[in-house]
């Protein structure tokens, strides 16, 4: 392999080859996709690549492309295809002057592949994005603190659902894995698959029947025009599969020894600021017409109950 600390910058970013990874440093600017501002560095071990190609570019330009092996990167397994090659974090995008360093580096690092590069990884090789993470959803408000997964939803945006069920809070110990469907195609969500619904996929619903529409599902949240977008909901995504595929919680988060059941709303007492804050929006969708004087009454009641 190359020596330890060559670089070879790109567009967007720079790749740093190292005896037995490649360190990707991400530029920030307005130019640069917002996934990989999110991102900021990833280190890829060599076990965690199954191939890498070199290719031509758009308007003066190659591509060097490390491909991942299945199930080695929680974040492309989240993405389960649904990025665009602008926002692939694997690609590496350069002035065609520099093919010829480009290629030195693509033989360097097909030398360093495992015999095993073709076999799908057994465990993920490279580190999820870190808890905390949250974003707004159009129904709802998603939070993963690196052991329980949160929805709080929105009244403007949550359906009669979700509203009758309440916010949801999901340990890890009760999921299976994570739905993500682009918030870049019509009708995006990001659903939490849980177990005990038999199977065992991370992209499909694990149940033996279909699931309820995401805008209906309390375990899911839905995308729109602003909410969810892929630099802030994907890595959330992947950081919650990380943790249930490694079956740990992030350090210093106290998982529960005992499953808690599913759907349930937030347990605890509530901050009274926030309590007042949802009680005086809940007044005015009153004063809308979107919300009757009984149901106003009704969900009063039930928030004053939590402090």
């Amino acid at each position: 392999m190359s020596r330890m600390g060559d670089v070879l910058a790109g567009i967007h970013a720079t790749w740093e080859f190292e005896s037995d990874s490649v360190l990707i440093r991400f530029e920030r600017g307005i130019r640069t996709p917002k996934l990989f501002q999110a991102i900021g560095e990833r280190r890829i071990p060599h076990e965690a690549l199954a191939s890498v190609t070199l290719t031509p570019g758009k308007r003066g330009t190659v591509v060097l492309h490390a491909i991942p092996r299945p199930g080695a990167d929680p974040l492309m397994e989240a993405a389960a295809g649904q990025l665009r090659d602008g926002s692939d974090p694997y690609r590496l995008v350069l002035p065609a002057e520099r093919e010829v360093l480009a290629e030195y580096y693509a033989d360097e690092l097909r030398a360093s592949l495992l015999p095993e590069a073709k076999v799908p990884a057994e465990k993920f090789l490279v580190a999820a994005p870190s808890a905390p993470l949250h974003f707004k959803a159009y129904d709802g408000k998603a939070s993963f603190d690196g052991a329980r997964v949160s929805f709080r939803w929105f009244w403007t945006g949550a359906s009669s659902a979700k509203w009758k069920a309440g916010d949801q809070s999901f340990s890890l110990q009760e999921l299976n894995g994570v739905e993500w469907r682009s918030p870049d195609v019509f009708d995006g969500y990001l659903r939490l698959l849980r177990r005990g619904d038999g199977g065992g996929g991370l992209t499909a619903y694990p149940g033996p029947e279909q699931p309820a529409q995401a805008d209906q599902d309390p375990a899911a949240v839905v995308f729109g025009l602003g909410y969810g977008p892929v630099h802030e909901s994907l890595p959330f995504a992947a950081a919650v599969l990380g943790a249930v595929r490694s079956g740990s919680a992030a350090p210093g988060s106290m998982v529960a020894a005992e499953p808690v059941p599913v759907a349930v709303p937030v347990a605890g007492r509530r901050d009274p600021a926030d309590i007042a804050e949802r009680i005086r929006h809940l007044g005015d969708l009153r004063e809308a017409g979107l919300v009757t004087d009984e149901e106003f009454a009704a969900k009063k009641a039930e928030l004053l109950a939590e402090l």
